[in-house]
């Protein structure tokens, strides 16, 4: 399963040089993981009222090229791996003109209690999706 939507790019999005701030991607990059997640069935709200909360613990973002004031962007989100402890996100934000690709990331994320106490697995509510989720992506 992917989330796709799209985003146009707006004045309060670039910098100054014209283009995208880098951080706004994270902006759009984290609506993505959040839409992919209630996709699941899990909304982030009702996740925190069982004692769920989904840090990012790792971030890796190639930068491919700049997007700029009303560019229409793609925003696709979806699994790539899940090890029972860990699940990465794989985004990549590109051009709905030309297709090309802006970023490329992969997004780590564990769980945690509310009191900042870290799952030693994710919890099963969680892991069952994750791992339906790659089963379904598996080459028959």
């Amino acid at each position: 399963m992917k989330h796709i939507f799209e985003q146009k790019v707006f004045y309060s999005d670039t910098d100054a040089y014209g283009v995208v701030w880098h951080g706004a991607y994270l902006r759009w990059m984290e609506m993505g993981r959040v839409e992919l997640c209630e996709m699941f069935g899990h909304n982030l709200i009702d996740l925190k009222a069982q004692d769920i909360v989904l840090p990012v613990v790792n971030i890796n973002i190639k930068y491919k090229m700049s997007a700029r004031l009303n560019d229409e962007m793609i925003i696709e989100t979806e699994i790539s791996k899940f090890n029972g402890f860990t699940v990465t996100f794989k985004q990549i934000i590109k051009s709905k003109e030309t297709g090309k690709s802006y970023i490329e990331a992969e997004v780590d994320v564990v769980a945690i209690t509310n009191n900042g106490k870290l799952y030693r697995r994710m919890p099963e509510i969680l892991a069952k999706s994750f791992e339906e989720e790659l089963k379904c992506l598996q080459p028959a």
